[in-house]
């Protein structure tokens, strides 16, 4: 299905066949390594610059078209403007475009790991050192209560925290965000690993907490440190003699 309209400016449609591009290769890579659950679910939120419209990925079927990524370019209200697929869901995160200008990018994603935290309502402690230095969470929270949007559920976790990178959508996938598909995707990767490495953790009787220094030295690597002392979620140590 394609629905064209006189809004859509040749730039609108280049974003977007970039934003298809960016899908296809971050699928593509979350599939070979093992990310993506067997349902291949991954669906890409990605804000136009400077516009209220959003371009909105389906993630490629199993059944036909297989690795083919469709995208629509909606508005923030859902109004289909551009299309060659019938799904145009993006718009349920227009709330956070809105009131959360540095996000221009959300992903909904099932992930084999990450999906089973999500079966078991509980919050996901980050105690994988490749996961923690790019964010400054400490954990991410679980969304339980569908009665409730999930961008509001998202929208009140990060007034909690502000450096929250995810949700885990309880008895389902999970939702990331940040700036750009390809970025956003490789943290999806980092996150999953730290769940699977942390699973495996638990039949040996947990995960730890982190030893002296180690956060001091993820957050140092990534530009974050000072941010960390600045929050509060640090100390720095003191120099040795």
């Amino acid at each position: 299905m394609t629905t064209k309209n006189a809004s859509v400016s040749p730039a609108n449609l280049e974003f977007l066949a970039q934003v298809k591009r960016d899908a296809e290769l971050a699928g593509r890579v979350l599939r070979e390594t093992g990310t993506l659950s067997a349902t291949n679910t991954f669906a890409v939120a990605q804000r136009v610059p400077g516009e209220d419209k959003i371009v909105s990925t389906g993630f490629p079927g199993l059944w036909s078209n297989f690795g083919e990524v469709k995208a629509s370019l909606i508005t923030f209200e859902g109004i289909v403007l551009h299309s060659d697929t019938d799904a145009g869901g993006g718009s349920r995160y227009a709330r956070i475009f809105r009131e959360r200008p540095s996000i221009t990018t959300v992903i909904h994603v099932h992930t084999p790991f990450l999906g089973g935290w999500a079966q078991s309502h509980r919050t996901f402690p980050i105690f994988y050192v490749a996961a923690q230095r790019g964010t400054l969470s400490r954990e991410i929270p679980q969304y339980v209560d569908r009665r409730q949007a999930e961008a509001d559920f998202i929208l009140e976790s990060l007034k909690k925290d502000p450096h929250l990178p995810a949700i885990l959508e309880a008895n389902g996938g999970n939702t990331f965000w940040g700036d750009g598909v390809i970025k956003v995707s490789q943290y999806i990767l980092l996150l999953e690993e730290a769940a699977k490495f942390q699973t495996i953790a638990e039949s040996l009787g947990g995960s730890k907490e982190y030893g002296p220094g180690v956060l001091e030295q993820q957050w140092a690597r990534t530009g974050l440190l000072q941010a960390a002392i600045a929050a509060n979620a640090i100390q720095p140590s003191a120099p040795r003699n």
